[in-house]
């Protein structure tokens, strides 16, 4: 039996000198995983309408379209923080910039994504630039857990799928809630654990999940209120929409499957980093994750 402790970090080590090593070195790893697997996003997962790093939601009779879903899991989270379109955001963690490229679009809201990957802030600008979208939304390198803008400089913080990546969840929610003017909302999607003891297949899958993704930890949605709370935040919603993104993780799924011919071959020859190797395996890793279920996926909404 295994034991998951979600406030451990990204290397099991304790002394705050060592901490703060470890999140030095999972920021390199962040960067160097999302530079690396780059090419793989936009090959098998996203477009470039979208720009989505993130799971679809799914809930109709008509028939499963990837590209509608992610950008339905925007308008989900959009509504769930009841943003409008006067609301100056951040989004926090941007990734390509898709989010931030369809508030603006969709909705004209100012946006400033950040990221910590120089790759994804020369693409994201590009992208703007495309759309005719630079002066709505602006991208910069920035670590979300201590970013350069002044309190109380924003009306949301947008995090989709991206404060996952954060060694110490609680330091992403502090620096979040000094930017959000008063009554202002935090809007995020992730994954949380359902449980912390695993047998040794149930264990693997969450290993291969979070190492495949550079994931440092998964909280528990409970352990989540709890740091949601102290840090001073109010007004806390959560939504389950596990059922909802499950079909995109069959998606992911099957495209693993599909796939699997050209990684083998890849491999074989050399031509797949360990990164990119250890990213294609948690295609089939995510399936279990949601599926068995050993983790939900939840809206979280709170207000300052």
């Amino acid at each position: 039996m295994h034991h998951f402790d979600s406030t451990k970090d990204y290397h099991h080590q304790n002394t705050s000198k060592q901490i703060e090593a470890s999140n030095d070195e999972l920021l390199v790893d962040t960067v160097h995983y999302y530079n690396e697997c780059h090419n793989d996003y936009l090959f098998a997962w996203c477009n470039t309408q979208n720009l989505a790093l993130h799971y679809g939601y799914w809930d109709q009779e008509s028939p499963y379209n990837h590209h509608q879903a992610l950008l339905n899991t925007n308008q989900v989270l959009y509504d769930s923080a009841n943003i409008q379109s006067s609301d100056q955001i951040l989004d926090s963690g941007c990734g390509l910039g898709g989010s931030s490229l369809w508030l603006a679009s969709q909705h004209q809201n100012r946006v400033t994504g950040i990221t910590i990957s120089d790759k994804q802030v020369y693409y994201a600008r590009k992208h703007a630039r495309r759309r005719n979208l630079g002066h709505l939304a602006d991208f910069q390198l920035a670590d979300y857990c201590h970013t350069p803008f002044e309190d109380k400089s924003y009306d949301v913080v947008w995090a989709l799928e991206s404060a996952c990546y954060a060694l110490d969840k609680k330091a992403f929610l502090q620096e979040a809630y000094r930017l959000l003017n008063n009554g202002g909302r935090l809007a995020l999607c992730d994954a949380f654990m359902l449980q912390q003891d695993f047998d040794e297949k149930q264990w693997q899958t969450v290993q291969t999940f979070l190492q495949g993704w550079v994931v440092p930890n998964l909280s528990s949605r409970a352990q989540f209120i709890r740091l949601l709370e102290e840090v001073g935040f109010k007004n806390i919603q959560v939504t389950d929409i596990s059922r909802q993104i499950l079909p995109s993780s069959k998606h992911m799924h099957k495209v693993a499957k599909r796939l699997q011919p050209v990684q083998k071959i890849s491999q074989w020859l050399g031509l797949r980093s360990e990164g990119q190797t250890a990213n294609y395996k948690v295609g089939y890793a995510q399936y279990d994750f949601f599926h068995e279920p050993l983790a939900e996926y939840c809206v979280f909404t709170a207000q300052k």
